[in-house]
């Protein structure tokens, strides 16, 4: 138990100590646990806000290897969290909200008040899509909208989509979803894209891609029509004139960015100028000694469970040699 000592009150909260705690509980997080658990360090993880991360709203994934059909996202994060604990993991439904990293062993407070204390850390807290926050696109997830091309665009090959956004990852997913669909819209809120000029030069060269310029999305419209209600048209407006029109579509990709979860890091290790965790390449290795980030913490690029989960056993091993050779220290002090 901490004793914690607050003008006025005193609250007791429960220390929790491990070798190795991992912050998130996505495929990376997953992965590292796994690891870890199988090396002998007994891993704690910190499941955080959304156990399963990005993939507990992916309905089918097609892409993550070993699997000849379609499985639910959901089921595979409950599969990765039943083998992280049966190779002797703990998964703790807890949420971080502050950090101690300037100091080994490092320190973590939870929502519920407990205190985790580490020799070495991973973060996995993963990153986030960014939405329109327009009707229809929450109800419709997974069932027409989308953020991501590379994992869903496979089941919109000879349809009509829809990509929203102007920089280079909407140009990027146009391109990319150029070869599978049979048509594909590109609405950007400006008359230019913002994106490489190499890209749009390839954009541009492509005959089943078309843009509505200077146009925002004000709601994604569902066909109610079957069993399960699917998107079936964007609704547009002119920002210059003001004119709504409507834009029949089979599928809508949001690609307006990311943003990484990792304001809880903020100032204790180096971040790059969008918040992303900065490693040394090749590694997992952060700019504090015993700390890794694995995972789209890391990954601006990728982004993908396949990737998360690599860089989740790189952060492992990782780990296990730095823990190997790093002298243990006394705990640190409680400071409140």
């Amino acid at each position: 138990m901490v004793r914690c000592t607050h003008p006025g009150r005193t609250t007791v909260s429960e220390l929790r100590r491990t070798r190795l705690l991992v912050i998130g509980a996505g495929p990376a997080g997953y992965t590292a646990a796994i690891y870890a658990a199988r090396a002998g360090l007994a891993p704690l993880v910190v499941a955080g806000l959304q156990p399963g991360g990005q993939l507990t709203i992916t309905t089918e994934v097609e892409n993550y290897p070993g699997f000849a059909q379609a499985i639910q996202g959901p089921w595979l994060m409950e599969q990765m969290q039943a083998q992280a604990e049966h190779v002797g993991a703990t998964v703790v439904q807890d949420i971080i909200t502050a950090v101690r990293l300037d100091r080994r062993p490092f320190r973590a407070t939870g929502d519920s008040g407990t205190v985790y204390e580490a020799e070495a850390v991973v973060i996995a807290t993963g990153a986030q899509a960014r939405w329109l926050g327009i009707p229809g696109e929450k109800e419709l997830s997974g069932f027409g909208v989308s953020a991501c091309a590379t994992c869903d665009g496979f089941f919109y090959r000879g349809k009509d989509v829809a990509v929203i956004g102007g920089g280079n990852s909407a140009t990027e997913e146009a391109l990319y979803l150029s070869n599978l669909a049979r048509h594909v819209t590109l609405v950007h809120r400006r008359g230019e894209l913002r994106s490489e000029k190499i890209l749009q030069q390839r954009l541009f060269a492509k005959e089943n891609v078309s843009v509505v310029w200077h146009s925002v999305v004000e709601a994604v419209l569902a066909d109610s029509s079957g069993r399960m209600p699917v998107a079936r048209a964007l609704a547009l407006r002119n920002v210059n004139t003001g004119e709504r029109s409507e834009l029949p579509v089979h599928g809508v990709f949001v690609a307006i960015g990311h943003d990484p979860a990792t304001s809880l890091f903020k100032g204790q290790v180096a971040m790059d100028a969008d918040g992303y965790i900065l490693t040394e390449p090749g590694t997992t290795r952060t700019s504090v000694p015993g700390v890794f980030a694995a995972g789209d913490v890391q990954d601006r690029i990728y982004r993908q469970a396949v990737t998360a989960a690599g860089t989740g056993c790189m952060a492992a091993l990782e780990a296990e040699k730095f823990l190997a050779h790093a002298p243990a220290e006394a705990p640190a002090a409680a400071a409140y």
